[in-house]
């Protein structure tokens, strides 16, 4: 190791390594992704509650804005809460807001504030009406819903996450549409009394807002009586009731009625109305019937190509007593299948970052099906992702070294370097360019300079060096030995039938690996670009165990047929051929945009294509690594059943 890396720079290595373990902790809190949510809290009658803001967000834009960039009603002072890296990451910004409740006192016609709206503040309540934006709010870490009825015969209840900030329409027989803003809150909080302590939970945030132009005679900052609703009574939208205008230079009471309701729901049951808010989410036959529809195929694969692979072994070592036949098939280039294929360091650099990568995505998805990762863990999920790839560069430096050693490369820590930066170079890249394209728009998803330092930190002061750990590990082992020797001179490859083409196999290989998972491909999107919580993880864990089957077994049954026909040139187009899916997986994104997303403006269609590029190519080294390495055990056991002169 003090040959390869210096002393001093061992040292350097280390401490940096130690200073960032001991230091980050602190500001990522770790504890964010690996506890189930946060400890139940209990709630004596007249404790206060305290309501939080969270960020504005519209599934047109896919830009989040910060509560308060809208007028809306200030404490006398803005303070934000401890955020993890996930959420900085999702663009949170929660804060403390004015609306403070006593447990179960129903309170009515509560004045917040009043604002007098400037030309910019109307404009921007207009502009935020017009892109549909949603105002989210977090009580005892609940988000607020909306409750909605469902428009069919059951009538079912089903939430809504968020509030509209307001509406459009036409009022008093004008032409042109007005703006109006949803300036009364009407909540209704939930809570499970515990019988014997007298203590309550609460189990349910929910919200209707309404539009009303409140009228009073005179203005007290302590106690202002309203004419438009009346302390005591619910307020509602009445028949002699007009809706707030926004208009610039006009004034705005800002009011919020709160009532209490006793419900039979635990405190462990709680989100259960929120991971349900689209009622039927999961289309459980159609997902079902395509999963056995791919799991036939895969048997049926499976069983042809293994019978035929014990026809030829048998053949082969049978015929091997009698000289006067002649090698065929793929036993004939046996000299030539373990060739080192072109840019062999590239391809151990892929292999490495698909290593990496399912790594990270295979202990996120434990993590979540036991439970770990709950959506009341906001931005839990991301920081789990963002340091799991970070720790998995141990096994990316180990894979790519093993491999690029059974390729008899000799410059190991070139090829670590190009393993350490590659994909996060291209990844970062992007990154930073939609960051800038965020943060010209002033939204509050712009990523802050604190944390991107903190990310460049995460990537050179610990990934890096556990890439270069990994690979000096990797490369330590002995070479792994090929199961039949190389010739020295290249034999010449036959003219390929058209069916062989690699563009051809290539494109076809990538059809049934997406396949098996674009159904489940709708729903993770839709939970990202439609503002909706994804929780069937242990769905999503059978999905991927099926698309691993998949990509193994398309790859190794193309791989068979180009041996067959002399050509031994599998190493690349084995990786290329399960990792096309990719491909599949990027044109899907361009349909979902165009028949699933409202998203009209440029920014945000960059944005759009910008993350489902690095998410497609996260599938591309994915599938190609678990394609690649399933052939390579393929190859590696065939030439070693059958006899070699």
């Amino acid at each position: 190791m003090l040959k390869v890396f210096g002393e001093n720079g061992l040292k350097m290595m280390l401490w940096s390594f130690l200073f960032i373990i001991l230091l980050f902790p602190c500001h990522l809190r770790l504890h964010a992704f690996y506890l189930p949510g946060v400890a139940p809290r209990d709630f004596q009658t007249g404790d206060y509650l305290h309501v939080k803001v969270n960020k504005l967000s519209s599934t047109k834009t896919q830009l989040p804005y910060d509560y308060y960039f809208l007028a809306y009603c200030k404490p006398p002072r803005v303070s934000n809460s401890a955020e993890n890296l996930g959420e900085v990451l999702r663009g949170d910004r929660i804060e403390n807001s004015v609306y403070t409740f006593m447990m179960r006192k129903t309170e009515s016609c509560k004045v917040a504030c009043r604002i007098q709206l400037d030309v910019e503040s109307a404009k921007n309540f207009k502009d935020k009406i017009a892109e549909d934006y949603l105002v989210n709010m977090i009580l005892d870490n609940l988000p607020v819903a909306v409750p909605r009825q469902k428009l069919d015969r059951t009538g079912e209840k089903i939430y809504e996450r968020g509030f509209q900030v307001g509406f459009k329409g036409r009022f008093e027989g004008r032409k042109e549409e007005t703006y109006f803003i949803n300036n009364h809150l009407t909540f209704k909080v939930m809570y499970h009394e515990d019988l014997e302590t007298g203590t309550a939970r609460i189990v349910g945030f929910e919200v209707t807002p309404l539009s009303i132009n409140h009228d009073y005679k005179k203005w007290d900052e302590e106690n202002t009586q309203l004419t438009t609703c009346k302390s005591g009574k619910p307020t509602v939208f009445g028949a002699n009731s007009v809706p707030q205008e926004i208009v610039a230079d006009s004034e705005v009471v800002f009011t919020y009625d709160v009532s209490f309701e006793s419900s039979n729901i635990r405190w462990a049951s709680r989100w259960d109305s929120y991971l349900h808010m689209n009622g039927d989410q999961i289309h459980w036959f159609s997902i079902i019937n395509s999963l056995m529809i791919v799991l036939f195929l895969s048997g049926i694969v499976a069983m042809i190509i293994m019978r035929t692979i014990y026809k030829d072994i048998a053949k082969y070592n049978q015929l091997e007593q009698d000289e006067a036949h002649e090698e065929s098939g793929w036993k004939l280039i046996h000299g030539d299948v373990f060739r080192p294929p072109e840019n062999s360091c590239l391809l151990c650099v892929h292999v490495g970052t698909g290593v990496q990568v399912f790594g990270m995505s295979l202990t996120t998805m434990i993590f979540a099906l036991l439970g770990f990762l709950s959506p009341s863990n906001r931005g839990g999920l991301m920081t789990a992702m963002v340091l799991l790839w970070v720790f998995m560069g141990l096994f990316a430096g180990y894979s790519s070294a093993r491999l690029y050693k059974m390729f008899k490369g000799t410059d190991w820590k070139k090829m670590s370097l190009k393993t350490a930066y590659m994909f996060p170079t291209f990844l970062f890249a992007i990154f930073l360019v939609l960051n800038a394209l965020i943060w010209g728009e002033k939204s509050s998803g712009a990523v802050p300079f604190g944390t991107m330092f903190i990310l460049v930190l995460l990537w050179f002061g610990i990934s890096v060096p556990l890439v270069f750990l990994g690979s000096f590990l990797g490369y330590r082992k002995p070479a792994v030995e090929d199961s039949v020797k190389t010739n020295k001179i290249p034999r010449l490859i036959p003219l390929q039938p058209w069916y062989m083409n690699p563009l051809f196999t290539t494109l076809f290989g990538g059809i049934l690996p997406f396949g098996a998972v674009f159904i489940e491909l709708f729903f993770i999107l839709t939970s990202i670009w439609l503002n909706q919580f994804y929780y069937i993880f242990g769905f999503l864990f059978i999905v991927v165990t099926i698309l691993i089957v998949t990509c193994a077994e398309i790859t190794i049954v193309l791989a068979y047929f180009q041996l067959c026909s002399e050509d031994y040139r599998w190493w690349w187009r084995a990786y290329l051929t399960s990792g096309s899916s990719a491909l599949y997986l990027f044109l899907y994104s361009i349909y979902y945009f165009c028949a699933e997303l409202e998203i009209s403006k440029l920014v945000s269609g960059i944005l759009y294509f910008g993350y489902m590029l690095i998410g497609a190519y996260a599938f591309f080294v994915v599938t190609g690594t678990i394609g690649f390495l399933a052939c390579l055990w393929f190859v590696r056991k065939i030439y070693s059943a059958v006899k070699i002169d």
